[in-house]
Protein backbone atom coordinates (compact mmCIF):
# COMPACT_ATOMS: atom_id res chain seq x y z
CA UNK A 1 0.00 0.00 0.00
CA UNK A 2 2.76 2.34 0.52
CA UNK A 3 4.16 1.85 -2.74
CA UNK A 4 1.18 2.48 -4.62
CA UNK A 5 0.55 5.61 -2.68
CA UNK A 6 4.06 7.20 -3.72
CA UNK A 7 3.50 6.23 -7.22
CA UNK A 8 0.29 8.12 -6.47
CA UNK A 9 1.88 11.03 -4.93
CA UNK A 10 4.73 10.99 -8.35
CA UNK A 11 2.05 11.40 -10.44
CA UNK A 12 0.48 14.70 -8.80
CA UNK A 13 3.94 16.22 -8.42
CA UNK A 14 5.23 15.10 -12.12
CA UNK A 15 5.48 17.95 -14.25
CA UNK A 16 3.78 18.50 -17.41
CA UNK A 17 4.26 17.87 -20.70
CA UNK A 18 4.57 21.00 -22.54
CA UNK A 19 1.47 21.94 -24.86
CA UNK A 20 2.70 22.19 -28.12
CA UNK A 21 2.06 25.40 -30.07
CA UNK A 22 -0.61 25.67 -32.49
CA UNK A 23 -1.13 28.09 -35.51
CA UNK A 24 -4.09 30.06 -36.65
CA UNK A 25 -4.79 32.55 -39.26
CA UNK A 26 -5.07 36.58 -37.87
CA UNK A 27 -8.27 36.53 -39.48
CA UNK A 28 -9.82 34.38 -37.15
CA UNK A 29 -8.58 35.10 -33.86
CA UNK A 30 -10.59 36.45 -31.44
CA UNK A 31 -10.20 38.96 -28.73
CA UNK A 32 -11.87 42.07 -27.30
CA UNK A 33 -11.36 44.10 -30.57
CA UNK A 34 -13.18 41.69 -32.71
CA UNK A 35 -15.98 40.94 -30.92
CA UNK A 36 -18.79 41.95 -33.63
CA UNK A 37 -16.26 41.11 -36.22
CA UNK A 38 -18.12 37.60 -37.89
CA UNK A 39 -20.25 37.34 -35.18
CA UNK A 40 -23.73 36.97 -37.41
CA UNK A 41 -21.89 33.18 -38.05
CA UNK A 42 -21.60 30.99 -40.88
CA UNK A 43 -25.03 31.95 -43.08
CA UNK A 44 -26.73 31.35 -46.40
CA UNK A 45 -27.44 33.77 -48.90
CA UNK A 46 -31.41 33.08 -48.57
CA UNK A 47 -30.54 33.70 -44.69
CA UNK A 48 -28.76 37.17 -45.15
CA UNK A 49 -31.14 38.74 -47.45
CA UNK A 50 -34.24 37.31 -45.67
CA UNK A 51 -33.90 39.50 -42.54
CA UNK A 52 -33.20 42.58 -44.03
CA UNK A 53 -33.89 42.66 -47.99
CA UNK A 54 -37.02 44.73 -47.45
CA UNK A 55 -34.69 47.51 -45.45
CA UNK A 56 -31.96 47.47 -48.10
CA UNK A 57 -34.41 47.87 -50.45
CA UNK A 58 -36.28 50.73 -49.08
CA UNK A 59 -32.80 52.49 -48.33
CA UNK A 60 -31.56 52.20 -51.66
CA UNK A 61 -34.70 53.62 -52.95
CA UNK A 62 -34.49 56.79 -50.63
CA UNK A 63 -30.62 57.01 -51.88
CA UNK A 64 -31.15 56.94 -55.99
CA UNK A 65 -34.35 59.44 -55.31
CA UNK A 66 -32.48 62.01 -52.25
CA UNK A 67 -28.69 61.46 -52.61
CA UNK A 68 -27.14 63.04 -55.86
CA UNK A 69 -23.90 60.79 -55.89
CA UNK A 70 -26.41 57.42 -55.97
CA UNK A 71 -28.84 59.05 -58.18
CA UNK A 72 -25.93 59.50 -60.84
CA UNK A 73 -24.33 55.97 -59.85
CA UNK A 74 -27.46 54.56 -61.84
CA UNK A 75 -27.58 56.91 -64.39
CA UNK A 76 -23.78 55.41 -65.34
CA UNK A 77 -24.90 51.68 -65.37
CA UNK A 78 -28.07 52.50 -67.60
CA UNK A 79 -26.18 54.91 -70.17
CA UNK A 80 -22.66 52.13 -70.18
CA UNK A 81 -24.99 48.92 -70.30
CA UNK A 82 -28.08 49.86 -72.07
CA UNK A 83 -26.65 52.94 -73.66
CA UNK A 84 -30.35 54.29 -76.06
CA UNK A 85 -30.62 50.87 -76.66
CA UNK A 86 -29.50 46.97 -77.51
CA UNK A 87 -29.82 46.63 -81.36
CA UNK A 88 -30.21 43.04 -82.77
CA UNK A 89 -29.38 42.02 -85.98
CA UNK A 90 -31.21 38.74 -87.55
CA UNK A 91 -28.45 36.04 -88.81
CA UNK A 92 -30.11 33.92 -90.89
CA UNK A 93 -27.91 32.00 -93.37
CA UNK A 94 -28.65 30.16 -96.18
CA UNK A 95 -27.58 26.55 -97.30
CA UNK A 96 -24.43 28.26 -98.95
CA UNK A 97 -23.72 29.84 -96.00
CA UNK A 98 -24.77 33.01 -96.73
CA UNK A 99 -26.21 35.40 -94.99
CA UNK A 100 -30.59 35.15 -96.19
CA UNK A 101 -31.14 39.67 -96.51
CA UNK A 102 -34.76 38.64 -97.38
CA UNK A 103 -35.55 36.55 -94.40
CA UNK A 104 -33.17 38.92 -91.84
CA UNK A 105 -34.80 42.16 -93.16
CA UNK A 106 -38.60 41.04 -92.56
CA UNK A 107 -37.87 39.76 -88.81
CA UNK A 108 -35.91 42.92 -88.33
CA UNK A 109 -38.72 44.83 -89.69
CA UNK A 110 -41.26 43.22 -87.40
CA UNK A 111 -39.19 43.52 -84.36
CA UNK A 112 -38.78 47.07 -85.03
CA UNK A 113 -42.34 47.28 -85.56
CA UNK A 114 -43.08 45.54 -82.04
CA UNK A 115 -40.61 47.42 -80.33
CA UNK A 116 -43.30 50.32 -80.10
CA UNK A 117 -44.70 51.32 -76.59
CA UNK A 118 -47.88 50.26 -77.55
CA UNK A 119 -47.07 46.82 -78.42
CA UNK A 120 -44.20 45.70 -76.33
CA UNK A 121 -45.27 47.34 -73.19
CA UNK A 122 -48.50 46.03 -71.38
CA UNK A 123 -49.00 49.68 -70.34
CA UNK A 124 -48.28 51.31 -73.25
CA UNK A 125 -45.73 53.38 -71.98
CA UNK A 126 -42.23 52.05 -72.37
CA UNK A 127 -40.80 51.89 -75.90
CA UNK A 128 -38.39 48.39 -75.97
CA UNK A 129 -35.52 50.62 -75.44
CA UNK A 130 -36.67 52.77 -72.35
CA UNK A 131 -38.14 49.38 -70.85
CA UNK A 132 -34.55 47.53 -71.37
CA UNK A 133 -33.21 50.83 -69.46
CA UNK A 134 -36.02 50.29 -66.81
CA UNK A 135 -35.18 46.91 -66.28
CA UNK A 136 -31.34 47.48 -65.42
CA UNK A 137 -32.54 50.86 -63.33
CA UNK A 138 -34.38 48.26 -61.47
CA UNK A 139 -31.36 45.49 -60.92
CA UNK A 140 -28.99 48.35 -59.67
CA UNK A 141 -31.88 49.51 -57.43
CA UNK A 142 -33.49 47.11 -55.96
CA UNK A 143 -31.36 44.10 -56.64
CA UNK A 144 -34.01 42.43 -59.18
CA UNK A 145 -36.51 42.95 -61.46
CA UNK A 146 -38.97 40.53 -62.91
CA UNK A 147 -40.47 40.49 -66.37
CA UNK A 148 -43.93 39.09 -67.13
CA UNK A 149 -44.37 37.73 -70.24
CA UNK A 150 -48.03 38.11 -71.32
CA UNK A 151 -49.52 36.41 -74.75
CA UNK A 152 -51.87 38.79 -76.04
CA UNK A 153 -52.19 41.88 -78.73
CA UNK A 154 -51.81 45.47 -77.31
CA UNK A 155 -53.02 48.30 -79.11
CA UNK A 156 -52.78 47.41 -82.82
CA UNK A 157 -49.75 45.20 -82.88
CA UNK A 158 -49.56 41.70 -84.72
CA UNK A 159 -47.83 40.09 -82.44
CA UNK A 160 -49.53 38.68 -79.45
CA UNK A 161 -47.19 39.15 -77.39
CA UNK A 162 -46.43 41.49 -74.88
CA UNK A 163 -44.02 42.26 -71.73
CA UNK A 164 -44.59 43.68 -68.06
CA UNK A 165 -42.24 45.19 -65.69
CA UNK A 166 -42.80 43.62 -61.80
CA UNK A 167 -40.91 45.63 -59.25
CA UNK A 168 -39.27 43.25 -56.85
CA UNK A 169 -41.91 44.99 -53.67
CA UNK A 170 -44.75 43.02 -55.72
CA UNK A 171 -43.18 39.73 -54.71
CA UNK A 172 -44.38 38.27 -51.23
CA UNK A 173 -41.78 38.37 -49.72
CA UNK A 174 -42.94 36.92 -45.82
CA UNK A 175 -45.49 34.30 -47.85
CA UNK A 176 -44.61 31.18 -46.35
CA UNK A 177 -47.91 29.83 -46.09
CA UNK A 178 -50.02 27.84 -47.83
CA UNK A 179 -47.39 25.08 -48.92
CA UNK A 180 -47.09 24.88 -52.72
CA UNK A 181 -48.73 22.52 -54.25
CA UNK A 182 -45.91 21.44 -56.53
CA UNK A 183 -44.75 18.10 -54.73
CA UNK A 184 -41.22 18.61 -53.07
CA UNK A 185 -40.76 22.22 -53.74
CA UNK A 186 -40.89 24.75 -51.23
CA UNK A 187 -41.09 28.55 -50.50
CA UNK A 188 -38.47 31.02 -50.30
CA UNK A 189 -39.36 34.80 -49.92
CA UNK A 190 -42.44 34.33 -52.13
CA UNK A 191 -40.26 32.41 -55.13
CA UNK A 192 -41.63 28.55 -55.22
CA UNK A 193 -38.56 26.72 -55.77
CA UNK A 194 -37.65 22.51 -56.15
CA UNK A 195 -35.35 20.95 -54.28
CA UNK A 196 -32.01 21.73 -56.49
CA UNK A 197 -33.48 25.71 -56.26
CA UNK A 198 -35.00 25.89 -59.75
CA UNK A 199 -37.41 28.43 -59.94
CA UNK A 200 -41.17 26.60 -60.29
CA UNK A 201 -43.52 30.00 -59.74
CA UNK A 202 -43.92 33.16 -58.27
CA UNK A 203 -46.21 34.64 -55.84
CA UNK A 204 -47.37 37.95 -57.14
CA UNK A 205 -49.26 40.85 -55.80
CA UNK A 206 -51.86 42.05 -57.54
CA UNK A 207 -50.80 45.94 -56.83
CA UNK A 208 -47.75 47.00 -54.78
CA UNK A 209 -47.73 47.30 -51.26
CA UNK A 210 -47.59 51.26 -51.54
CA UNK A 211 -49.39 51.93 -54.47
CA UNK A 212 -52.79 54.36 -53.54
CA UNK A 213 -55.76 52.74 -52.41
CA UNK A 214 -58.97 54.49 -54.14
CA UNK A 215 -61.04 52.16 -52.64
CA UNK A 216 -61.93 50.13 -49.51
CA UNK A 217 -61.68 47.01 -51.01
CA UNK A 218 -58.72 47.22 -52.87
CA UNK A 219 -57.01 44.48 -50.95
CA UNK A 220 -53.18 43.33 -51.36
CA UNK A 221 -54.18 39.81 -53.39
CA UNK A 222 -51.63 37.69 -54.54
CA UNK A 223 -51.26 35.50 -58.07
CA UNK A 224 -49.33 32.48 -58.43
CA UNK A 225 -48.03 33.16 -61.47
CA UNK A 226 -45.75 30.04 -63.61
CA UNK A 227 -42.04 30.55 -63.73
CA UNK A 228 -42.84 29.89 -67.62
CA UNK A 229 -44.28 32.78 -67.59
CA UNK A 230 -41.25 35.07 -65.96
CA UNK A 231 -37.82 36.60 -66.42
CA UNK A 232 -36.14 37.25 -63.43
CA UNK A 233 -33.21 39.69 -63.82
CA UNK A 234 -30.53 39.56 -60.55
CA UNK A 235 -27.02 39.08 -60.53
CA UNK A 236 -26.32 35.55 -58.34
CA UNK A 237 -23.36 36.33 -56.15
CA UNK A 238 -23.71 32.60 -53.99
CA UNK A 239 -25.53 30.14 -55.13
CA UNK A 240 -28.54 29.18 -53.81
CA UNK A 241 -29.86 32.62 -53.81
CA UNK A 242 -33.03 33.03 -54.13
CA UNK A 243 -33.53 37.16 -54.51
CA UNK A 244 -31.02 39.72 -55.46
CA UNK A 245 -29.19 42.41 -53.21
CA UNK A 246 -29.27 46.16 -54.29
CA UNK A 247 -26.06 46.86 -55.44
CA UNK A 248 -25.68 49.75 -53.08
CA UNK A 249 -25.88 47.75 -50.10
CA UNK A 250 -22.18 47.55 -48.97
CA UNK A 251 -22.29 51.56 -49.31
CA UNK A 252 -25.61 52.40 -47.99
CA UNK A 253 -24.81 54.04 -44.60
CA UNK A 254 -21.52 55.83 -45.95
CA UNK A 255 -23.97 57.35 -48.87
CA UNK A 256 -26.42 58.46 -46.06
CA UNK A 257 -23.10 59.81 -43.92
CA UNK A 258 -22.08 62.15 -46.81
CA UNK A 259 -25.74 62.87 -47.59
CA UNK A 260 -26.04 64.24 -43.76
CA UNK A 261 -22.81 65.69 -42.77
CA UNK A 262 -22.93 67.72 -46.15
CA UNK A 263 -26.31 69.05 -45.34
CA UNK A 264 -24.80 69.70 -41.53
CA UNK A 265 -22.07 71.77 -43.28
CA UNK A 266 -24.35 73.69 -45.40
CA UNK A 267 -26.38 74.81 -42.23
CA UNK A 268 -23.41 75.87 -40.62
CA UNK A 269 -21.94 77.76 -43.02
CA UNK A 270 -25.43 79.39 -43.51
CA UNK A 271 -25.40 80.41 -39.67
CA UNK A 272 -21.53 81.69 -40.36
CA UNK A 273 -22.82 83.98 -42.58
CA UNK A 274 -25.02 85.63 -40.44
CA UNK A 275 -22.84 88.16 -38.32
CA UNK A 276 -23.56 88.47 -34.14
CA UNK A 277 -21.73 89.90 -31.38
CA UNK A 278 -21.76 90.73 -27.89
CA UNK A 279 -20.82 93.72 -25.87
CA UNK A 280 -19.04 93.60 -22.96
CA UNK A 281 -20.10 96.22 -20.44
CA UNK A 282 -18.10 97.04 -16.67
CA UNK A 283 -21.81 99.96 -16.34
CA UNK A 284 -24.69 98.79 -14.33
CA UNK A 285 -26.81 100.59 -16.55
CA UNK A 286 -28.20 99.47 -19.65
CA UNK A 287 -26.64 100.34 -23.04
CA UNK A 288 -28.79 102.90 -25.40
CA UNK A 289 -31.06 101.21 -27.74
CA UNK A 290 -30.91 97.74 -25.97
CA UNK A 291 -34.16 96.21 -25.73
CA UNK A 292 -35.25 94.07 -22.89
CA UNK A 293 -36.10 90.19 -23.78
CA UNK A 294 -38.12 88.13 -22.29
CA UNK A 295 -35.61 86.46 -20.23
CA UNK A 296 -34.18 89.39 -19.07
CA UNK A 297 -31.29 89.36 -22.14
CA UNK A 298 -30.85 92.63 -23.78
CA UNK A 299 -29.96 92.93 -27.52
CA UNK A 300 -29.10 95.49 -29.59
CA UNK A 301 -29.77 96.02 -33.32
CA UNK A 302 -26.93 96.79 -35.29
CA UNK A 303 -27.65 98.92 -38.91
CA UNK A 304 -25.21 98.22 -42.04
CA UNK A 305 -23.27 101.32 -42.42
CA UNK A 306 -23.63 102.88 -39.14
CA UNK A 307 -21.25 103.17 -36.42
CA UNK A 308 -22.57 103.26 -32.35
CA UNK A 309 -20.57 105.21 -29.66
CA UNK A 310 -20.13 102.73 -26.76
CA UNK A 311 -19.81 103.54 -22.98
CA UNK A 312 -16.39 103.63 -21.09
CA UNK A 313 -15.51 100.40 -20.17
CA UNK A 314 -17.73 98.45 -22.93
CA UNK A 315 -16.12 96.40 -25.36
CA UNK A 316 -17.94 94.94 -28.93
CA UNK A 317 -16.90 91.69 -29.69
CA UNK A 318 -18.16 89.90 -33.31
CA UNK A 319 -18.03 86.06 -33.41
CA UNK A 320 -17.63 84.05 -37.20
CA UNK A 321 -17.65 80.56 -37.00
CA UNK A 322 -14.95 79.15 -39.11
CA UNK A 323 -17.01 77.73 -41.59
CA UNK A 324 -17.03 76.87 -44.37
CA UNK A 325 -14.96 74.13 -43.50
CA UNK A 326 -11.81 73.72 -45.44
CA UNK A 327 -10.97 69.71 -44.53
CA UNK A 328 -15.10 69.22 -46.24
CA UNK A 329 -13.87 68.61 -50.06
CA UNK A 330 -11.06 66.31 -49.66
CA UNK A 331 -12.57 64.33 -46.92
CA UNK A 332 -15.91 64.39 -49.11
CA UNK A 333 -13.30 62.70 -52.00
CA UNK A 334 -12.08 60.15 -49.59
CA UNK A 335 -15.50 59.06 -49.03
CA UNK A 336 -16.52 58.86 -52.28
CA UNK A 337 -13.76 56.77 -53.75
CA UNK A 338 -14.94 54.45 -51.12
CA UNK A 339 -18.67 54.68 -52.56
CA UNK A 340 -17.42 54.35 -56.10
CA UNK A 341 -15.39 51.36 -55.34
CA UNK A 342 -18.30 49.50 -53.31
CA UNK A 343 -19.98 50.08 -56.04
CA UNK A 344 -17.77 49.25 -58.93
CA UNK A 345 -17.33 52.35 -61.00
CA UNK A 346 -13.88 54.62 -60.54
CA UNK A 347 -14.17 58.02 -58.51
CA UNK A 348 -13.83 59.97 -62.13
CA UNK A 349 -16.81 58.87 -63.60
CA UNK A 350 -19.23 59.07 -60.33
CA UNK A 351 -17.58 62.56 -59.34
CA UNK A 352 -17.11 64.22 -63.01
CA UNK A 353 -13.84 65.26 -60.82
CA UNK A 354 -11.07 65.01 -63.12
CA UNK A 355 -8.93 67.45 -60.88
CA UNK A 356 -7.74 64.65 -58.67
CA UNK A 357 -5.80 62.50 -61.80
CA UNK A 358 -3.76 63.27 -65.25
CA UNK A 359 -4.96 61.58 -68.48
CA UNK A 360 -2.92 58.45 -68.10
CA UNK A 361 -4.54 57.44 -65.01
CA UNK A 362 -7.83 58.47 -66.31
CA UNK A 363 -8.07 56.53 -69.56
CA UNK A 364 -7.08 53.61 -66.92
CA UNK A 365 -10.10 54.39 -64.87
CA UNK A 366 -12.00 54.37 -68.05
CA UNK A 367 -10.58 50.96 -69.66
CA UNK A 368 -11.58 49.22 -66.32
CA UNK A 369 -14.92 50.18 -66.20
CA UNK A 370 -15.25 49.07 -69.84
CA UNK A 371 -14.38 46.19 -69.09
CA UNK A 372 -17.22 46.00 -66.15
CA UNK A 373 -19.64 46.86 -68.47
CA UNK A 374 -18.97 44.46 -71.29
CA UNK A 375 -19.61 41.75 -68.77
CA UNK A 376 -22.68 43.67 -67.76
CA UNK A 377 -23.72 43.77 -71.38
CA UNK A 378 -23.33 40.20 -71.92
CA UNK A 379 -24.85 39.18 -68.84
CA UNK A 380 -27.93 41.15 -69.78
CA UNK A 381 -27.91 39.67 -73.14
CA UNK A 382 -27.78 36.46 -71.95
CA UNK A 383 -30.58 36.46 -69.48
CA UNK A 384 -33.30 38.47 -70.98
CA UNK A 385 -32.42 39.55 -74.77
CA UNK A 386 -31.62 35.72 -75.70
CA UNK A 387 -34.76 34.19 -74.11
CA UNK A 388 -37.10 37.10 -75.02
CA UNK A 389 -35.59 36.71 -78.86
CA UNK A 390 -36.85 33.72 -79.23
CA UNK A 391 -40.18 33.47 -77.66
CA UNK A 392 -41.25 37.06 -79.41
CA UNK A 393 -39.57 35.15 -82.85
CA UNK A 394 -41.93 31.82 -82.29
CA UNK A 395 -45.30 34.46 -81.77
CA UNK A 396 -44.53 36.56 -84.06
CA UNK A 397 -43.89 33.61 -87.07
CA UNK A 398 -46.99 32.01 -86.09
CA UNK A 399 -48.77 35.23 -85.93
CA UNK A 400 -47.81 35.71 -89.34
CA UNK A 401 -46.02 39.00 -88.91
CA UNK A 402 -43.01 37.78 -90.34
CA UNK A 403 -43.77 37.58 -94.38
CA UNK A 404 -40.10 36.33 -95.24
CA UNK A 405 -40.58 32.89 -92.76
CA UNK A 406 -43.17 30.41 -93.46
CA UNK A 407 -44.29 28.37 -90.45
CA UNK A 408 -43.58 25.70 -91.96
CA UNK A 409 -39.66 25.96 -92.09
CA UNK A 410 -39.80 27.76 -88.66
CA UNK A 411 -41.45 24.53 -87.17
CA UNK A 412 -38.76 22.36 -88.67
CA UNK A 413 -35.75 24.33 -87.32
CA UNK A 414 -36.70 26.94 -85.51
CA UNK A 415 -33.19 27.52 -84.33
CA UNK A 416 -31.74 28.53 -87.75
CA UNK A 417 -34.40 31.47 -87.98
CA UNK A 418 -33.47 32.06 -83.92
CA UNK A 419 -30.12 32.89 -85.42
CA UNK A 420 -29.41 36.24 -83.91
CA UNK A 421 -26.49 39.18 -83.25
CA UNK A 422 -27.10 41.53 -80.43
CA UNK A 423 -25.21 45.28 -80.67
CA UNK A 424 -24.44 46.98 -77.71
CA UNK A 425 -23.18 50.36 -77.48
CA UNK A 426 -19.71 50.92 -77.46
CA UNK A 427 -17.55 53.75 -76.84
CA UNK A 428 -15.90 56.69 -78.75
CA UNK A 429 -11.98 56.36 -78.91
CA UNK A 430 -10.15 58.01 -75.89
CA UNK A 431 -7.01 59.07 -77.70
CA UNK A 432 -8.75 59.17 -81.71
CA UNK A 433 -5.02 59.39 -83.23
CA UNK A 434 -3.20 56.81 -81.66
CA UNK A 435 -6.06 54.12 -81.05
CA UNK A 436 -6.85 54.29 -84.71
CA UNK A 437 -3.12 53.51 -85.83
CA UNK A 438 -2.50 51.06 -82.73
CA UNK A 439 -6.01 49.68 -84.38
CA UNK A 440 -4.98 49.45 -88.30
CA UNK A 441 -1.32 47.68 -87.16
CA UNK A 442 -3.35 45.16 -84.76
CA UNK A 443 -5.79 44.45 -87.95
CA UNK A 444 -2.77 44.27 -90.66
CA UNK A 445 -1.07 41.88 -88.00
CA UNK A 446 -4.13 39.66 -87.99
CA UNK A 447 -4.65 40.03 -83.84
CA UNK A 448 -8.22 41.64 -84.62
CA UNK A 449 -10.99 42.29 -87.48
CA UNK A 450 -12.33 44.90 -88.78
CA UNK A 451 -16.25 43.90 -87.44
CA UNK A 452 -14.81 43.66 -84.03
CA UNK A 453 -13.02 47.29 -83.85
CA UNK A 454 -16.54 48.36 -85.40
CA UNK A 455 -18.43 46.82 -82.61
CA UNK A 456 -15.81 48.18 -79.73
CA UNK A 457 -16.30 51.93 -81.48
CA UNK A 458 -19.32 52.67 -83.58
CA UNK A 459 -21.81 52.95 -80.65
CA UNK A 460 -23.93 49.52 -81.56
CA UNK A 461 -22.92 49.45 -85.35
CA UNK A 462 -21.67 46.74 -87.05
CA UNK A 463 -19.60 46.47 -90.07
CA UNK A 464 -22.63 45.94 -92.09
CA UNK A 465 -24.16 49.23 -90.68
CA UNK A 466 -21.18 50.84 -91.72
CA UNK A 467 -20.76 49.55 -95.16
CA UNK A 468 -23.95 50.10 -95.85
CA UNK A 469 -23.93 53.59 -94.63
CA UNK A 470 -20.24 54.05 -96.39
CA UNK A 471 -21.63 53.52 -99.67
CA UNK A 472 -24.68 54.98 -99.78
CA UNK A 473 -22.55 57.89 -98.69
CA UNK A 474 -19.92 57.53 -101.43
CA UNK A 475 -22.88 57.31 -104.15
CA UNK A 476 -24.60 60.68 -102.64
CA UNK A 477 -20.99 62.20 -102.78
CA UNK A 478 -20.43 61.28 -106.42
CA UNK A 479 -23.59 62.14 -107.86
CA UNK A 480 -23.24 65.54 -106.42
CA UNK A 481 -19.54 65.45 -107.92
CA UNK A 482 -17.97 66.65 -104.14
CA UNK A 483 -14.90 64.98 -103.15
CA UNK A 484 -13.99 65.04 -99.92
CA UNK A 485 -10.67 63.64 -97.94
CA UNK A 486 -11.85 60.61 -97.30
CA UNK A 487 -12.76 60.31 -101.35
CA UNK A 488 -10.80 56.78 -102.79
CA UNK A 489 -9.52 57.59 -105.86
CA UNK A 490 -8.85 54.47 -107.60
CA UNK A 491 -5.56 54.05 -109.51
CA UNK A 492 -5.32 51.83 -112.64
CA UNK A 493 -2.61 49.54 -112.85
CA UNK A 494 0.02 50.14 -115.31
CA UNK A 495 0.08 48.64 -118.51
CA UNK A 496 1.96 45.15 -119.18
CA UNK A 497 5.59 46.43 -121.81
CA UNK A 498 5.18 45.04 -124.72
CA UNK A 499 8.98 44.65 -125.39
CA UNK A 500 9.91 43.79 -121.95
CA UNK A 501 12.29 40.72 -122.10
CA UNK A 502 11.42 37.47 -121.49
CA UNK A 503 12.38 36.47 -117.38
CA UNK A 504 15.44 34.20 -117.62
CA UNK A 505 15.69 30.55 -117.22
CA UNK A 506 17.54 28.99 -113.96
CA UNK A 507 20.83 27.15 -115.24
CA UNK A 508 21.38 23.52 -114.56
CA UNK A 509 22.26 24.17 -111.19
CA UNK A 510 19.20 26.37 -110.07
CA UNK A 511 20.95 29.65 -109.98
CA UNK A 512 20.20 32.40 -112.27
CA UNK A 513 22.60 33.50 -114.70
CA UNK A 514 23.79 37.21 -114.03
CA UNK A 515 22.35 39.82 -115.36
CA UNK A 516 24.54 42.97 -116.98
CA UNK A 517 23.12 46.48 -117.09
CA UNK A 518 24.02 48.95 -118.90
CA UNK A 519 23.22 52.99 -117.92
CA UNK A 520 23.95 55.58 -120.58
CA UNK A 521 25.21 58.75 -118.92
Amino acid sequence: MLESWRRRVARWIAPTAPRMATRAYAGARQSRLTTAFGASGNSSADTELLGGLSQLRARSRQLVRDAPYAKRARSIIQNNVVGTGIGMQAQVRTTRDQLNERVNASIEDAWREWCRASACHTGGALHFCDFERALIGQVFEAGEVFIRKHYRAFGDSKVPFAIELIEAERIADEWTFPPPPTSGANLRMGVEVDSYGRPVAYWVRERHPGELRLAVEQNDRLERVPAEQMVHLRIVDRWPQTRGEPWLHAVLRKLNDMDEYSGAEVLAARMSANYFATIESAADEPIAGAEVQEDGTRQVQIEPGVIEQLLPGDELKFHTPNRPNAALDPFLRYMLREVAAGIGVSYESISRDYSQSNYSSSRLALLDDRDLWRALQQWFIRQFREPLHREWLQQAVLARAVQGVPISEYTFAPEKFSAVAFKPRGWSWVDPVKEVEAFKEAVKAGFTTVTDVIAATAGGLDIEDVIATRSRELAMLAAAGIKVDTTVVEEKPPAPDAAAPEPEQPDDDGERPARVVSIAR
